[in-house]
This record gives C-alpha cells, structure tokens and sequence, in this order.
C-alpha cells in the first residue's frame, strides 16, 4: 500500500473526502492525519473514520519531531488539505514531488503568506473579480510557489459575497481534490484530464 499523511488546519472536509474516496482503493490508503491546532474540527471526523489523528505544536514541527513520525508511519506522500503552515525545506527535501497541496483561489494571483481561507475569498470579491476556482499544486520552500498540477474555476456573479465564492470553491475542491491525488499518485494524471473532456 502507498500511505498518505493529510495534513489540516481546520475543520477536515476535504480530509474526510479524501479518506473517503480512497476506502475503495487498494493500492492508497490515509494512514494518519496531523493538526496543529487542538481546537480544529478535524480531530472528530477523524476519530468517526477511524483514522489516526495526532497533534503537533511548532516545536515539534520545526524540531524534525513530525518528519519523524512520518518516517515512523512509513508515509509515502503528503497532502496538505486546508493545512496554514509553511512547509519547512527538510520536509521538501525528503518529499520530493511528494508533497500536495490545495489553494483556494487560481494561482499565482491570491497566493502567498496569508491568503488562505476566507482571506482570500474577500480578497478576490474586493477586486472585482469575475472568476475564481481551485489550485492544487506541488509543494516547495515557498507559499503557493511549486508546480502546479490542476485547475478549476467558477464564474463569480455581480452580487456573490466571499461566502458565496468559497462555498463555489469548497464544491469544486470536493469534486476534484481526491480524485487528483489519486491520479497524481499512481501516475495517471493524463487519465483525469481525459475523463474530463
């Protein structure tokens, strides 16, 4: 089996989709969950999906404490769903090309130190903007900065709110996120596209 390590933040839907859509498979499975903030929804869809979830605070991050326990569990790839942090190089430099991550906007524009979550949502409803969508991307030293794999977007109309943009997003985010990381995995990421068109 190929071990995922999905790292989050917040409240984990895109966790649980992930986990999931993968229960089918058998060649991937998510094989722990880790989280920086005690108080982060995330812990409870883990705990009724059976999978292990495990805290960590800066110390441990920046420590080589983490990247440990990924060694421990034998991940083989990260993926880095609604996950705030910036990754750090030694992380990088052990995952190569192995690291993915979401973005919720259409990068390079609304990405950086900062812009995550309903930041960026009011960020692009303030400019005007009349689409917005989805980045999922390789991860390197930087913010938003690696390769990226796939995109979607959605028209925003003249009277959405940032509510309005995310819930856009967050549609799109569930629809394509698992299905890429499993195509990313095993190689058939020209497959996706195809099943697309």
């Amino acid at each position: 089996m190929i071990n995922i390590a999905i790292f989050a933040s917040g409240s984990g839907s895109n966790a649980e989709k992930i986990i999931a859509y993968l229960e089918k498979s058998n060649q991937i499975t998510v094989k722990l969950i880790l989280c920086n903030k005690p108080e982060a929804g995330v812990f409870k869809r883990a705990e009724r999906l059976g999978v292990p979830c495990s805290l960590f605070d800066r110390v441990a991050y920046n420590s080589g404490k983490v990247l440990e326990t990924l060694k421990g569990n034998n991940i083989d790839w990260i993926v880095l769903a609604g996950f705030l942090w910036l990754i750090p190089a030694n992380f990088v430099k052990e995952y190569p090309n192995k690291i993915i991550n979401l973005h919720p906007a259409l990068l390079p524009k609304y990405g950086g130190k900062g812009m995550y979550g309903h930041f960026v949502h009011e960020a692009v409803v303030a400019a005007g903007e009349k689409e917005s969508g989805i980045s999922i991307h390789f991860v390197n030293e930087k913010y938003d900065e690696g390769s990226i794999i796939f995109q979607a977007s959605f028209n925003i109309k003249q009277n959405d709110t940032a509510l309005d943009v995310a819930a856009k997003g967050q549609k799109l985010e569930h629809e394509h996120l698992p299905k890429i990381v499993e195509a990313v995995i095993l190689g058939n990421l020209d497959g996706y596209y195809k099943s697309l068109l």
